[in-house]
């Protein structure tokens, strides 16, 4: 029997799917990580004592990440494994934009506002939970683009707004059922739906291909959330 051969336009066909998979994996495991661990962390927070000193201990753990992305994204020290799962393109540098963004924020939502504030949920839950889904639901149901953003998709948004919401909520309960957070009731859920919504719409606009989503959208949600709580 004669094997069986291949035309050179279906091995590039078949090498240009096997690519488009992996490479929506390794960006679904990168967001995964973006939503994990800040949504993880503050987790943790009833852990530490109220006061601001627990407040910075608490922050160190996320500073030393701060510390350490900026050494690897200026190439002072090497660690593949790292710079591929929290980059776009495997770039040491990407690590010096977003990643550092995002936890810088998570940092700085810890040490300003803490478990006592519900700016610090909002904050945390839209970047976290809120920007990580959108990508990941863009991704894999996100037929339709937005018209004013043909980079982002209808799927995304909503889904963005719906997961940074119910974490919100979600997280809220939470840190009421230690004491931490007073007010629990439908105004308060009412607050996190407005903060969630317009975060995912500041994430959806075309500005957000010059400043990256991870400021644009803790940015907006400390703001907003400073007027509304």
């Amino acid at each position: 029997m004669s094997a069986r051969l291949e035309s050179p336009a279906l091995s590039r066909s078949r090498a240009s799917v096997s690519g488009e998979r992996l490479a929506s994996a390794a960006s679904s495991t990168r967001k995964l990580v973006h939503i994990n661990i800040g949504l993880v962390f503050t987790l943790c927070w009833p852990l530490f004592s109220s006061g601001l000193q627990g407040a910075l201990f608490a922050s160190l753990i996320i500073g030393v990440n701060i510390i350490r992305m900026l050494l690897l994204g200026l190439g002072v020290y090497q660690d593949e494994g790292t710079i591929k799962s929290m980059s776009r393109h495997g770039d040491r540098r990407e690590l010096l934009k977003g990643p550092l963004y995002y936890a810088i924020a998570v940092t700085l939502a810890c040490i300003f506002y803490w478990k006592t504030s519900p700016i610090a949920i909002a904050v945390v839950c839209n970047l976290c939970a809120g920007d990580g889904v959108a990508d990941i639901v863009g991704r894999r149901l996100g037929t339709k683009k937005l018209p004013y953003n043909r980079n982002k998709t209808i799927a995304g948004s909503i889904g963005m707004a719906i997961a940074g919401f119910l974490a919100s909520v979600a997280y809220m309960f939470y840190f009421a059922s230690f004491g931490y957070i007073k007010n629990s009731g439908w105004d308060m859920i009412l607050r996190f739906f407005i903060i969630s919504i317009a975060s995912a719409l500041v994430e959806s606009l075309p500005i957000s291909t010059a400043i990256d989503d991870n400021l644009t959208v803790s940015l907006t949600s400390a703001l907003l959330g400073t007027l509304l709580f």
